[in-house]
């Protein structure tokens, strides 16, 4: 098939070469021309993926019509730029192909998930747009480690098809009809992250840590049934898998936004030192949002969204937690 990635980030380049190691026709398209022709002059993607060799089959652009006429558009750009990259492609988008987002988070203000963006923007229907997600840092993956991830689509038949493009002996893909519940978790996973960095930044030990992701998952799971997703998504790879590995590796940018708060430092400062986006900081404005229009209590999210926007001292907002109304362990 002939398959398009849209986004040269790390994520985005990682999933061109698997296509490309599938056999397929693979396009990779960069919105900045500098950056297509620094990969293509390197045959590496230097800032996000050093070390890793990028075939010379992968035609590497910034052309929008080099992307014209694709069976599978994967979509890996930031969330809060989707709508934008996505509106100022369409006239030379396949409206006929699948669409998948590799996206981890929800809109700030509108509070959409990346496939109601698309549909909303490309008239798509449902049956051809797919969510993919699960444990799977691109630097790993890349390097061919084990992984495993889920295509959930409304179209049983089309979760089929992007798990037929992507299988490869390292890389696993399981197929699901939850859309709602597969992205939720991959866009909630990364604010329950940004705590773990701040308990570790402070140097809280484990059992804080396994406290936080049992509870940070009862969270992620209150909402997303409220929101129409099932629960079981929740236990599974796109939800504890992807949130536990983003809680303690150290590829984890939301961990990384947390550990500098944690040891003191200003949010601005620390995203002004990162050259990728942690998702985390902006979903944790929509989680609270959305958990508020859905009366949701999610006391951990709460905490965060205080930290990070209302200049909350976080030990302060450990010590609420840990002192809240004693009750049964409820989901």
């Amino acid at each position: 098939m002939n398959i398009t990635v849209i986004g040269s980030g790390g994520w985005g380049t990682t999933l061109a070469i698997v296509a490309n190691e599938r056999g397929h026709r693979v396009t990779l398209w960069s919105r900045r021309a500098e950056r297509a022709k620094e990969i293509n002059d390197l045959k590496e993607n230097i800032p996000y993926l050093p070390g890793i060799a990028i075939p010379t089959s992968i035609n590497i652009t910034s052309n929008d019509e080099a992307i014209r006429g694709s069976d599978i558009y994967i979509i890996a750009v930031p969330s809060q730029t989707l709508r934008e990259v996505i509106s100022h492609l369409k006239p030379n988008l396949n409206s006929q192909a699948i669409f998948v987002t590799a996206s981890k988070g929800i809109e700030r203000h509108s509070l959409k998930r990346m496939t109601e963006i698309l549909n909303e923007i490309l008239d798509a229907p449902w049956e051809r747009l797919v969510a993919l997600s699960g444990p799977s840092h691109a630097e790993e993956v890349a390097r061919k480690i084990p992984t495993v991830l889920v295509a959930a689509s409304a179209s049983n038949e089309t979760a089929r098809i992007v798990q037929e493009a992507l299988l490869l002996p390292y890389l696993r893909i399981y197929t699901s009809n939850d859309v709602v519940g597969v992205e939720l978790s991959g866009a909630l996973k990364n604010v329950i992250a940004i705590c773990a960095g701040i308990l570790d930044g402070e140097g809280f030990g484990d059992n804080t840590v396994a406290a936080l992701v049992t509870r940070g998952l009862a969270e992620m799971r209150r909402l997303g049934v409220a929101l129409g997703a099932d629960e079981q998504t929740f236990s599974g790879v796109a939800g504890l898998g992807d949130l536990v590995v983003t809680c303690l590796s150290k590829h984890s940018r939301n961990l990384r936004v947390g550990i500098g708060i944690g040891q003191g430092r200003s949010l601005d400062d620390i995203l002004s030192s990162m050259s990728m986006i942690a998702e985390g900081v902006w979903t944790t404005e929509s989680a609270k949002e959305l958990a508020a229009k859905q009366n949701i209590e999610m006391p951990i999210v709460e905490a965060i969204y205080k930290i990070l926007f209302e200049h909350k001292n976080y030990r302060e907002a450990t010590t609420e937690l840990m002192t809240r109304e004693t009750k049964d362990e409820r989901w």
